[in-house]
């Protein structure tokens, strides 16, 4: 197989410590790869990736769930009440109640701390 899926989304940060931080104490990442410019490389259990990288002077677009381009980070959790129940513990902003996910399962928007919209996602099977 040439083509073996998604190696990592990223995500331009204001502060970029700050967010690698808040995903790391928050969704279960850990910092594995640090570049000068300054970018981090996180990394989840599963051992996909997510870089946080610096902003550039562009203002950040409005968007939504159905803008186009590339729309949110799903990230899949054993226990979606449990998972509702951590974010509710450390506040985060929720973009919606918990959905039937599109091909099964159960979804909810939040977003991060600088307000990239990211969804749990827990699917039974897979």
């Amino acid at each position: 197989m040439l083509f073996l899926g998604i190696d990592h989304p990223a995500v331009a940060a204001k502060n970029v410590e700050e967010l690698a931080n808040w995903y790391c104490s928050n969704l279960g990442y850990t910092k594995w790869f640090r570049h000068e410019k300054p970018v981090w490389m996180l990394k989840a259990q599963d051992n996909s990736l997510l870089e946080i990288m610096p902003i550039d002077e562009n203002e950040r677009p409005k968007r939504t769930t159905w803008t186009p381009g590339w729309s949110h980070i799903a990230i899949r959790v054993s226990d979606i009440q449990k998972a509702i129940e951590a974010l509710d513990e450390v506040g985060v902003q929720w973009g919606g109640e918990l959905a039937n996910a599109i091909g099964g399962g159960q979804v909810r928007n939040f977003f991060d701390p600088e307000g990239n919209m990211l969804q749990i996602l827990e699917r039974k099977g897979l």
